[in-house]
């Protein structure tokens, strides 16, 4: 975990109360995709954690939803503002078992983090099929982003207004060999429930810290309770225990 000064270098709105931002700074401590970073803002107690969507040496991409008073602040914020942000926290996605067709599913603001590691994934020579969900089309974004990549897309809305009309779990591709996910919890449970193979699960959670010294969002797991900041957020398939 390191702690630096950030400076926006763009803050834009994608579709209604969700904004792309790119900060320029130090990025030597996300290693992994899938990590988080956590934000400081004027006059709140809490930082903020928003999954990291891409980087690179000199600057890191995150997209954010409007949800309440940290986030709509941030959508206020202008180019050439500072944050003071903590970077690298988190475990991130293990590339290592994703055979030769991954599967990546992302619900709303789950999407984000899956796009570094598509990018990633595709690198590597990975035939990676995306299904991104959304409620009514008006949410959708990123789509060409990941197309552009030369990922294989289907998109789902809740209500039909495009795409695959249901959730995620309405548009399996016929064969994948791992899956990668983020979401809301009701859709994690879903799909693993659903799911055919074994994948990794990316938790979105309220935290106090997000580095571990509370135990505020915990994750029931067959190896005890696990802090979703600091040992997750992402976790394998087999080791949760949902409960009810």
């Amino acid at each position: 975990m390191k702690q630096g000064i950030f400076k926006i270098s763009e803050n834009t709105k994608l579709v209604d109360n969700v904004y792309k931002m790119v900060l320029v700074g130090d990025t030597s401590d996300i290693t992994a995709c899938g990590q988080f970073i956590n934000i400081q803002l004027d006059g709140l107690y809490l930082r903020r954690p928003i999954s990291v969507c891409d980087k690179d040496d000199l600057s890191v991409t995150i997209i954010y939803k409007v949800v309440g008073k940290g986030t709509e602040q941030m959508s206020e914020m202008q180019v050439g503002d500072t944050l003071d942000v903590l970077t690298g926290l988190g475990n991130g996605y293990d590339l290592s078992y994703s055979g030769d067709k991954p599967l990546l599913l992302g619900g709303g603001v789950g999407v984000p983090p899956l796009y570094m590691l598509a990018k990633e994934l595709v690198k590597q020579g990975k035939n990676v099929s995306v299904i991104l969900g959304f409620n009514t089309a008006s949410e959708v974004f990123y789509e060409q982003e990941f197309k552009d990549l030369g990922c294989n897309v289907t998109v789902t809305t809740v209500d039909g207004s495009y795409g695959v009309k249901g959730f995620v779990t309405n548009a399996y591709p016929q064969n994948y060999t791992y899956f990668y996910t983020c979401g809301p919890e009701p859709m994690l449970k879903a799909i693993y429930k659903t799911s055919s193979t074994s994948g990794q699960m990316s938790f979105e959670e309220r935290m106090g810290c997000g580095f571990g010294a509370c135990m505020g969002c915990s994750c029931k797991t067959i190896a005890g309770y696990k802090r979703i900041c600091k040992d997750g957020p992402v976790m394998k398939k087999e080791e949760i225990l949902w409960e009810d």
